[in-house]
């Protein structure tokens, strides 16, 4: 029975992934009970890991350091993916504000730090230790451990242990602030995404159908190309009905005279200006006026149409007219600039043998998309991770600050899902492929957390490091505390955006899982990576300048 000791207590390859797998299929069969309705989730597979690790089942740590950043990486990396086309938007519409609450939990956590420090006395680099744990930043431990080699010569062992001590109790802590917020403010979940939905503009820019009769004798006898300029709305006009009762396509050279009725596809927001440059609501049944013209969605599968505009494509030549663009489940106005991306759902209008040859040029292959485009992935790892190694020097501060394997590549994914098709690169991935390298990278990352805390854990309690996981918890809730009453209660902040605010502040990967979990939207994601970046370049160099300057 050696082999079977050697699998389970070994120093092997076989023994470290079985170890890995073991960890991780546990946690997650752990995180399907529910007390109260309330679950930890995935998070139970850190603590099965410094279970598994405190009873002797450890993992080298140079594998065990491997497979957690890589496992870090690909988690940021399909976020990144994921919410890359809504960063900059998001970003507009309320990230200053994000980004400088963001700004007052780091340095808060920082304030607390320091204070503990004069009232205990536990040294700088300890004390960084425990904050890094309780603001769950590997990047900040790493840095701190840096700073000290640099600063003393000697490696601490003491500031991993403190980040080890602190870590578990601030992922508990960190989601059991998402929920005190819940209650304390009674949010109702259903009524906070009707709200985040009818104010993050998508109502507002989808598009809409509406049928109008001309009556404004100004454009009688004027073609739809200089109306559309006049106008200056996006808007499409799909098909026309002559007063003889006569039905056809609409182009820019289509002449409109009063009394013809029009079909026009435009944003909610544009309604009204063009129903009164045009005429009034007519009540018609386009379908039932002439079966000759259907309509039919096509989906963008061919590459080499990625990024390209509508306006390149001359389907008008085909004898098809696009009206809507669908992408992520929202109907865009398809007007002649918008830029096609790999997924995108096309609304074709015209007869059925245009629409065949419209297919063809457009792909319409669910195979296609089937297939992984690996490429956009793993070449922006490779640059997230060189960019997260550059090392960014600062007056005053004798060693550089560098962003690091979660910062980097959090970084470049969003740049390459956002201007990626305006390069004629596909990022598409289809939501369960991206979803599985987020299980699967948090996962990893999770484990391996918990089988290198678990071999000093429970030593380092017993032997008065108890006292650091009091530290750690003031140092994880004061700031989110105080940060999120101040964002719901000052700012109005949704509770959703919230929530990914304070996953992203503190830079927690499992406290985002619980919250899209729990939301079952993206809105937790785009507040988590709207102050990622800021928040995980803070949290890297507040550590090494509190070892610098203050150790």
């Amino acid at each position: 029975m050696n082999w079977l000791q050697e699998l389970f207590f070994g120093h092997g390859i076989a023994h470290s992934i079985l170890m890995l797998a073991v960890v991780i299929a546990v946690g997650i069969v752990l995180g399907k009970i529910k007390v109260k309705g309330i679950s930890l989730g995935i998070t139970w597979i850190l603590f099965a890991g410094i279970v598994f690790s405190h009873f002797g089942m450890r993992v080298d740590r140079n594998i065990l350091h491997i497979f957690q950043e890589f496992g870090l990486i690909l988690f940021v990396y399909s976020i990144g993916l994921q919410v890359g086309p809504g960063f900059f938007s998001s970003f507009k519409k309320g990230g200053v504000t994000l980004n400088l609450l963001a700004t007052g939990i780091v340095l808060l956590g920082v304030s607390v730090t320091y204070v503990l420090h004069l009232f205990t006395d536990i040294p700088i680099p300890v004390m960084v230790g425990i904050m890094s744990g309780a603001v769950t930043n590997t990047p900040g431990l790493g840095a701190a451990q840096q700073a000290n080699m640099d600063v003393t010569g000697l490696d601490n062992p003491d500031i991993a242990t403190g980040y080890a001590v602190a870590y578990p109790l601030a992922v508990v802590g960190i989601i059991g602030t998402i929920l005190v917020l819940r209650y304390v403010f009674r949010v109702d979940l259903r009524q906070e995404e009707d709200r985040a939905t009818a104010s993050d503009g998508t109502q507002e820019y989808a598009a809409c159908k509406i049928s109008l009769r001309v009556t404004n004798p100004a454009i009688n006898g004027m073609k739809v190309g200089p109306i559309h300029d006049m106008i200056q709305r996006n808007f499409v006009i799909s098909r026309i009905r002559y007063a003889d009762g006569t039905v056809k396509m609409v182009n820019a050279e289509t002449v409109l005279h009063t009394g013809d009725t029009v079909l026009v596809i435009t944003s909610q927001s544009a309604v009204p200006a063009i129903t009164a440059f045009i005429g009034e609501v007519a009540d018609i049944e386009w379908q039932q006026l002439n079966t000759q013209f259907i309509s039919r969605r096509i989906l963008i599968t061919k590459s080499e149409l990625n990024g390209r505009t509508l306006s390149q494509l001359r389907l008008r030549s085909l004898g098809v007219s696009i009206t809507r663009v669908n992408r992520s489940g929202i109907d865009l106005v398809a007007t002649p600039n918008l830029p096609l991306q790999i997924g995108d759902r096309v609304t074709v209008v015209g007869t059925r043998q245009s629409i065949a040859e419209a297919e063809k040029k457009l792909g319409n292959s669910l195979k296609r998309l089937d297939h992984p485009n690996l490429f956009p992935i793993f070449a922006g790892i490779v640059l997230g991770v060189i960019l997260g190694s550059v090392p960014f020097v600062f007056p005053g501060i004798p060693q550089p600050v560098k962003l690091g394997l979660a910062g980097g590549p959090l970084i470049v994914a969003i740049l390459v899902s956002r201007f990626g098709p305006k390069y004629k690169l596909v990022t598409y991935t289809t939501v369960s492929a991206n979803l599985m390298l987020r299980e699967v990278g948090i996962a990893l990352f999770l484990a391996c957390v918990g089988l290198g805390a678990g071999e000093t854990f429970i030593q380092t309690i017993v032997a008065g490091g108890y006292k650091w996981i009091g530290y750690g918890v003031l140092i994880t809730l004061i700031p989110i505390l105080t940060v999120g009453v101040i964002g719901r209660k000052l700012c109005k902040l949704n509770y959703f955006t919230l929530s990914g605010l304070i996953a992203g502040s503190m830079t927690d990967p499992p406290a985002l899982a619980y919250a899209n979990s729990m939301a079952g939207n993206d809105i937790p994601a785009v507040g988590y990576a709207t102050v990622y970046p800021v928040t995980m370049f803070l949290r890297v160099l507040c550590a090494q300048l509190m070892i610098l300057l203050l150790a």
